[in-house]
């Protein structure tokens, strides 16, 4: 069964337990998913569905942050919630280590050296990493990994 389906599946789950808050997190993330197949012209691959996903996740927690800024603090705790179900739906996150030694071998890959090249460190680690870590988690690795390297590199 595709990710897609499955969402479809528990989204009528959902709506016979009358479930609202997992309701409506499913149906704002299969609209998503919709509107990306539609955009693509044809069904998407289950990684795709987890892009589509992530980019919905970035959105919560976006959400989440201006919410409780703007001192809403159950309107932040309704996103949560629809945060923590979506989340659900994602592949196993990387752990700590593994993502560590991920972007260590994505500089060594590239052969990158300063900041100026972690575009290319970028490029190279987030289809590895893609659905199973946060991307401003793994360019903040990369800038610690790239700034260590480039103060080793010039004798600091």
């Amino acid at each position: 069964m595709t990710l897609y389906h499955k969402l479809e599946q528990d989204l009528a789950q959902s709506i016979r337990q009358r479930d609202d808050v997992r309701r409506d997190s499913l149906r704002m993330a299969i609209a998503a998913a919709y509107n990306a197949q539609k955009n693509a012209g044809r069904a998407l691959s289950d990684e795709e569905v987890v892009a589509v996903l992530s980019r919905e996740i970035k959105t919560r927690r976006e959400s989440i942050a201006a919410f409780a800024d703007a001192g809403r603090a159950d309107t932040a705790a309704e996103e949560q919630a629809k945060l923590e179900i979506i989340t659900q739906y994602m592949p196993a996150q990387i752990g700590a280590d593994e993502l560590a030694a991920l972007v260590r071998a994505a500089v060594d890959e590239t052969g990158a050296t300063s900041a100026r090249e972690m575009g290319r460190v970028m490029a190279a680690l987030m289809p590895k990493v893609r659905g199973r870590a946060d991307g401003k988690q793994v360019s903040e690795l990369v800038a610690q990994e790239l700034a260590g390297r480039d103060m080793a590199g010039h004798g600091h």
